[in-house]
């Protein structure tokens, strides 16, 4: 009898929970929409991408500057991914936000494991597409007001106007504008903190940011690749400083200033940066830039003009080409003591003045560019005159919504004699926006 109601006691205590159970969890379903919503009321989603096809009628093969009478009449074409970003933001309240940024460029990178049949078995790694995949932005951040916002992690070093503003949605071209996209990082970013904010007309922005690599540094990229790391972590020998101040006062144009300044030759992994021979040699890199941007009357205009000096870059090209190690995954190139770029653009918006289609947000804007820039614009050889270029572009930009872009341009470099002239067509399709 005691173990019938034992059993009984059991049983009834089995249902008695698993109804109570059932009663909370119906509770908490009442109640969690209401979180998951404010939950993702805080969540920003969002990015951009190119797909972009050119056909390019001059060579691709590396030696055509040095022998430039053999490339006259080569062409070839190109699909590509230029960039494919994924933003991922949290505003945790109190003024607390984070930002992320993955980019993959030119498609990412693809490798596998294969066992190769003809091979007696074997196992064997390959590479089945290029790119780059990188953590171009996280961050953290602190706003106190609007004039005053903290912010620590991998940020955008918005130096230039393309560094700045790069979505595919704010430059006409069907890629980077090629000046600043050549001399400078593209997009720039580095792990360090930034002190931004806005008041009324104004927007400024200073950060502290590690020193750039000069054994990255090349003849025709200049500091380009100066603020990658080919290791697993970003020498911080140096430090260096970044600013951009932003002005809104008259409508619809804005104008800005922005600059760099930081040493390079002792942010290296190079032990013989240290000898007595190379004392004082520092490797300063400083950069000023200033854009604009116009929009009103169906028209936009845009502009850049950069500079940049680079000192003991004498000293900085002879150790890079005959005192670095071989095996470094550097490029052993020499570098320019300065480097100039410049460019303009105007686009505008025939549907303006068609009503049924500007009623419907569409646009269509003509467009031409002009640029020059070189990446030797100062050295004591001549040998490098490739380096420094004209480029002129024209075409269309398509907007059927004010996040989706497609373009198309007509372009040609244009090169000091005797090298050869670099026309293409290019074709391109992208977005910028966020999706929540």
């Amino acid at each position: 009898m005691k173990e019938k109601v034992l059993l009984f006691s059991l049983l009834l205590g089995m249902v008695c929970g698993e109804t109570f159970a059932a009663d909370k969890q119906a509770d908490r379903g009442d109640e969690e929409p209401s979180k998951i919503e404010k939950a993702m009321s805080r969540l920003t989603v969002g990015g951009y991408g190119e797909a972009v096809y050119s056909y390019n009628m001059y060579s691709d093969k590396y030696t055509r500057y040095l022998t430039p009478e053999q490339y006259k009449d080569e062409s070839h074409g190109r699909f590509d991914l230029p960039h494919v970003v994924i933003f991922l933001g949290y505003d945790f309240g109190k003024g607390w936000t984070m930002g992320s940024e993955i980019e993959f460029e030119h498609g990412g990178t693809e490798s596998a494991m294969e066992i190769e049949e003809e091979e007696a078995g074997e196992y064997e790694s390959e590479v089945e597409r290029g790119g780059e995949v990188a953590l171009e932005q996280f961050w953290l951040q602190k706003s106190f007001m609007p004039q005053l916002n903290v912010r620590v992690g991998h940020i955008i070093v918005p130096v230039g106007g393309t560094n700045m503003h790069h979505m595919p949605t704010e430059f006409f071209g069907v890629y980077r504008p090629e000046g600043e996209n050549t001399i400078m990082p593209c997009t720039w970013h580095e792990t360090g903190i930034s002190i931004w904010g806005r008041a009324g007309d104004w927007r400024y922005e200073a950060l502290l940011i590690p020193g750039l690599d000069s054994e990255r540094f090349g003849r025709q990229g200049w500091i380009h690749d100066g603020a990658g790391s080919p290791y697993e972590f970003k020498i911080g020998n140096s430090v260096a400083g970044a600013f951009r101040v932003d002005n809104f006062s008259i409508p619809g144009l804005r104008l800005s200033l922005s600059g760099y300044a930081g040493n390079s030759f002792n942010n290296t992994l190079s032990s013989n940066r240290n000898a007595k021979r190379y004392e004082g040699v520092k490797g300063t890199v400083l950069i000023g830039a200033f854009d604009f941007n116009y929009s009103g009357h169906n028209l936009i205009v845009r502009g850049n003009f950069d500079y940049g000096h680079l000192s003991d870059a004498d000293v900085i090209t002879n150790v890079n080409i005959n005192h670095m190690s071989q095996a470094s995954p550097s490029p052993h190139q020499a570098v320019g003591e300065a480097a100039i770029a410049g460019g303009i653009e105007a686009g505008y918006n025939i549907f303006a003045h068609m009503p049924k289609v500007n009623e419907k947000g569409q646009k269509f804007y003509v467009f031409g560019r002009y640029d020059y820039y070189d990446s030797m614009h100062k050295t004591n050889t001549n040998i490098y005159e490739y380096c420094g270029r004209s480029r002129v572009a024209a075409g269309i930009n398509y907007y059927p919504i004010k996040e989706i872009v497609v373009k198309g341009e007509y372009s040609i470099g244009m090169l000091k004699s005797p090298y050869n002239n670099e026309p293409a067509i290019s074709v391109g399709i992208a977005y910028s926006g966020f999706f929540m």
